[in-house]
């Protein structure tokens, strides 16, 4: 298994095929920007080496299978990121209440990446960097 950020990772199935997971609703720090190495490596904590159970929602147009993610203790992976303040709710793609739930209680208690005063949200440092990409 391998972990490429906060919310992006590889798994290697029962077929021992690779497939690449992002996980569904929410939204981690790029690894270049703040918090994204400790995102990276919270979600290592959780999943690294060990059996998930995945819940796919969608395909997404970099061939990714998004989806909710469970430990074998069927802790919601996507859910634990939230809650450590290392993620943002997509609300964009998910309406999920108790999500926004998780994200305002991180918010108020300052964990994570909410120690910040205004983190930049990664879809808008994506952005950001894209412009700067094609102003070069």
């Amino acid at each position: 298994m391998g972990i490429s950020d906060g919310d992006t990772f590889t798994l290697l199935n029962g077929d021992n095929q690779q497939i690449k997971i992002r996980l569904y609703g929410i939204d981690c720090p790029e690894k270049k920007q703040d918090f994204g190495e400790v995102a990276k490596q919270k979600l290592s904590e959780l999943i690294f080496n060990k059996e998930v159970r995945i819940v796919k929602k969608d395909t997404d147009r970099y061939g990714r299978t998004v989806a909710i993610v469970y430990t074998g203790a069927n802790i919601c992976v996507n859910e634990e990121m939230l809650k450590a303040g290392l993620a943002w709710h997509y609300k964009e793609y998910d309406q999920n209440t108790y999500w926004d739930v998780l994200e305002q209680d991180a918010r108020q208690k300052g964990l994570g990446l909410w120690k910040q005063k205004n983190p930049t949200p990664p879809w808008a440092w994506r952005k950001e960097k894209r412009t700067e990409h094609a102003n070069k």
